[in-house]
């Protein structure tokens, strides 16, 4: 087995030759561009973060104007990445950062710890790319490359199993060159010692791969336990404005409420949530005193989060009544879709939004003669 200094420096050739090095957040390199990026990387594709991290920095530029943000602008910029407690996360420790360390990032573990969001492996990789110092990171990739050139049996999640990984990651990491490591490792893992059909023969590290020399790559990293995800069912009320004619309004406004802080879909705006249809009418008379010109139970789809799949059946609903009849209230708003404000939608309500936006833009507003 070669010493951790050969291993490292095959991990650096290889780099050179074939690691990613115009990836958008490796221009303009700061401490604020890379967490940023490991944050959206997190359980996400390269691929799939790409724009939405240029979108952010298009409107963030730096960790001053995060911070002076309104939620909802930070959460609209997120929808459809997923993992929402990551931007709120983001966003608190971008006050932290701005209002009680004048904008200056920690540059030790420890301080980037404390910070809301941030994990070992995220600090580390904030420290050896913006900043240069020798750190270790243990993200998906890593791991994987790891427990294969090891051959460390068990599931990552498992704390011993965990803790021999960064064991190794600690013994690995290199006192030169620590940025371009720390890709390269992130490359290895992304490009070529990927989780089905790994390409070995491109591979720096093949000749002393433990997992290669028995054949038993696919085994390593051991897989989570399997675990039968329990099914939970909802229905979203999706009330659209209409007249007192029956006719939907020309703004084609839907209404909207937000969600608490914390749990699911955290801060993100969302349908009116009942346990049945049949109950649509009442929640109307509850919120408007006005019933329902028509109801309409639509097929359910399911969307699935970490630990249960949700069955989620649309209701659909116009009221009839005047737009300027049924006010806004706090925590409410009556969403435009021919003129979309800006704020966080949860995935599966912002698909639908954009279905009745089509079809609005394909029917247009009713004309009376």
């Amino acid at each position: 087995m070669p010493s951790p200094e050969t291993f490292a420096q095959n991990v650096l050739d290889w780099f050179d030759q074939h690691g990613r090095k115009d990836l958008p957040w490796q221009h303009d390199t700061s401490p604020y561009r890379v967490w940023v990026s490991e944050i959206m990387l997190q359980q996400t594709q390269v691929k799939t973060v790409i724009p939405y991290f240029e979108r952010f920095m298009a409107v963030f530029p730096n960790v001053q104007t995060l911070a002076a943000a309104p939620d909802d602008e930070v959460l609209h910029l997120w929808t459809g990445l997923g993992y929402y407690a990551r931007a709120r996360n983001l966003h608190k420790a971008a006050k932290r950062i701005a209002n009680e360390a004048s904008g200056q990032f920690p540059d030790t573990l420890e301080g980037l710890c404390d910070l809301p969001g941030i994990g070992r492996s995220t600090a580390g990789a904030i420290l050896s790319i913006a900043c240069g110092q020798r750190a270790s990171i243990l993200d998906g990739n890593v791991k994987r490359v790891l427990a294969r050139y090891k051959r460390v049996a068990g599931w990552p999640g498992q704390s011993a199993v965990h803790q021999a990984l960064w064991d190794i990651a600690e013994q690995f990491t290199p006192t030169e060159r620590c940025a371009d490591y720390t890709q390269a490792m992130m490359d290895l893992g992304a490009t070529l010692c990927t989780r089905s059909s790994p390409e070995c023969k491109k591979c720096p590290l093949a000749d002393d791969c433990q997992a290669l020399e028995h054949g038993d790559q696919p085994d390593y990293p051991g897989k989570k336990p399997r675990k039968v995800l329990p099914v939970k069912s909802t229905c979203f009320l999706i009330v659209r404005n209409g007249d007192r004619r029956g006719n939907l309004n020309t703004d084609n406004t839907i209404w909207l409420e937000k969600r608490p802080p914390s749990g699911i879909w955290g801060g993100l705006w969302c349908f009116p949530e009942i346990d049945e249809p049949a109950i649509a009418k009442a929640r109307c008379l509850d919120l408007w005193s006005a019933e329902p010109a028509s109801v309409e139970v639509q097929a359910a789809f399911r969307h699935t989060f970490s630990h249960y799949h949700l069955d989620i059946t649309p209701v659909m609903v116009e009221l009839n009544v005047t737009p300027h009849a049924v006010m806004e209230a706090s925590g409410h708003l009556w969403y435009n879709l021919r003129h979309p404000p800006q704020i966080g939608l949860a995935a599966p309500v912002a698909s639908l939004l954009a279905k009745l936006a089509g079809s609005a833009r394909q029917t247009g507003p009713k004309t009376e003669y």
